[in-house]
């Protein structure tokens, strides 16, 4: 296995995201050994061609930087984030029109093995109340989901994570080549730290019924056939886990409910279960699609979550 620590870009936005990112970091520092660097783009408020012609840009750019620097350190430190963890140039502030392709460059420049993501946030009670521990994405989030060709990190509000860092890494596994891709990720993961691996595929009742002219029949015989075809994939799943590391602890579950959410929820789910998840590739265009079923995943996940790039 690879010794270099792994290398975390924290993509870091004061005000509309919390601080998740770095208790996910922090999380994974008590897993591995880790280098971590944080990067803030610095948005303007005008043109480019403008600045030039503004003897005060500088002064507020100066000022704006040293502010946001200070609040990084600081936020650094309440996380219990120290020096040996830090890369050595740990904070960067760049002024950027594009934050999605400041990210990309910047993690591409660091050699980041993952870029963590925080939630975007609402001042409204109703926000709080139904996302509170919840991944929510922001217009960046977004994009870098679709197009990121670095693995992401979604990091959940409010989530209870392990002392002893990840104990679990599970993966959501449907036999597919980007989930053959994704299992790979997961066993090498779980193999490096020493967890068990365990394979979940879900089979949410109504969210993907659609029946035909003359109906499916009883719904009850529909799951149990759905529950034995997913069954047989993550028995070839494991066998594919195991091909690779044959001493690896490796189980399986089938997860089954009405809907996405109730079909996530019942499982039992870790304070140390890291969710690594699979996305399909676009070519040059698009490199990662975030599909329909990860996407309602990604909703309503407890846990940490790694998208890995096809």
């Amino acid at each position: 296995m690879a010794s270099r620590p792994l290398r975390i870009m924290i993509a870091w936005r004061p005000g509309e995201y919390g601080t998740e990112t770095l208790a996910y970091a922090a999380w994974l520092a008590r897993t591995t050994k880790v280098q971590i660097r944080v990067i803030s783009a610095l948005s303007r408020g005008w043109p480019l061609t403008s600045l030039a012609r503004l003897s005060t840009n500088d002064s507020w750019v100066s000022h704006e930087t040293e502010s946001l620097e200070k609040i990084i350190k600081d936020e650094l430190k309440l996380a219990g984030l120290r020096k040996g963890m830090l890369d050595d140039d740990a904070v960067r502030i760049i002024e950027s029109s594009s934050e999605s392709t400041t990210i990309c460059n910047e993690a591409e420049e660091f050699e980041a093995d993952v870029v963590l993501l925080g939630t975007r946030r609402s001042n409204t009670k109703d926000w709080a109340a139904k996302n509170r521990s919840r991944f929510t994405a922001g217009s960046t989030s977004d994009a870098l989901l679709h197009y990121s060709p670095i693995p992401l990190g979604l990091a959940i509000p409010g989530a209870k994570l392990s002392k002893h860092g990840v104990t679990r890494v599970s993966i959501c596994y449907i036999d597919t080549p980007q989930s053959h891709h994704a299992l790979n990720k997961a066993a090498d993961l779980a193999y490096r730290w020493e967890v068990p691996l365990r394979l979940v595929s879900f089979t949410p009742r109504g969210a993907t019924m659609y029946p035909t002219e003359n109906g499916y029949g009883p719904s009850s015989d529909l799951m149990i056939e759905w529950r034995e075809q997913a069954m047989g994939l993550l028995d070839r799943g494991m066998d594919r886990a195991h091909t690779r590391y044959p001493d690896l602890s490796i189980d399986a579950e089938v997860a089954s409910g009405n809907g996405w959410e109730e079909a996530i929820q019942s499982i039992k789910w870790k304070k140390g279960d890291l969710l690594v998840l699979g996305s399909s590739t676009l070519g040059p265009f698009g490199r990662i699609f975030i599909g329909s079923s990860t996407n309602h995943i990604v909703r309503h996940s407890p846990v940490p979550m790694l998208i890995t790039p096809a």
